[in-house]
């Protein structure tokens, strides 16, 4: 099975790839960690994909998905892949179609946490993080003992500017305006698989591995 993993920042997506791929013996593959496995080990598409990197260019929607093909053939994703960070837009999508078919292959399903915007706001900008060490709380979901004070050194807690709220709001309305799209791509092609992600997280991997089934 070939599983595409979609959801906003916040959204819970690193918990749950890490869940599925415990529970279905998959392996879970980032569009980012390949393009680093590749520059590291210095493969011709990786040496390529440096080219654009190095000059602050984004890496061609076509290397990427070479990369995708790839990996696919390797002998530790026999069981599957579940596929994070890409497609982001929908021509991303329309085109990683394209490949796989050529391969006789397809995306099987499309899982898409579904979090309220709201909440996600709420989720990214409450962030803080401690001077010393860069230990993260939230202030509301993991607050610290004492406000505004490590637990772990006693350092001064603060808000990067990322985590503050308009520009978790920034982030978000960029998020859906690219991948909003590539959400409808796979509804119409009846591949699309949508939780409710504002629930307790073992829920929320129940809920979409009853999808897969």
């Amino acid at each position: 099975m070939i599983i595409i993993l979609l959801g906003a920042p916040g959204a819970g997506k690193g918990t749950q790839s890490e869940i599925l791929q415990e529970r279905l013996d998959m392996m879970h593959v980032s569009s980012g960690d390949l393009l680093r496995e590749h520059r590291k080990r210095g493969t011709s598409l990786g040496k390529v994909a440096e080219s654009y990197m190095t000059r602050g260019d984004l890496v061609p929607d076509d290397l990427v998905i070479a990369m995708i093909v790839e990996r696919l053939a390797a002998p530790d994703v026999e069981h599957g892949i579940i596929l994070d960070g890409f497609p982001r837009t929908g021509p991303q999508a329309a085109a990683l179609d394209e490949a796989l078919d050529t391969k006789g292959r397809r995306v099987n399903a499309a899982l898409y946490i579904n979090v309220e915007h709201d909440v996600l706001v709420n989720r990214l900008s409450g962030r803080l993080t401690c001077r010393l060490a860069g230990h993260i709380y939230h202030e509301v979901f993991a607050p610290p003992r004492v406000p505004g004070i490590c637990d772990i050194d006693g350092a001064e807690l603060y808000q990067r500017d990322d985590d503050k709220r308009e520009t978790a709001a920034k982030r978000l309305e960029v998020y859906f305006d690219q991948t909003r799209p590539v959400i409808e791509y796979y509804r119409e092609r009846g591949s699309l698989c949508e939780v409710n992600g504002d629930q307790p997280v073992e829920k929320v991997s129940q809920d979409l591995v009853d999808c897969l089934r």
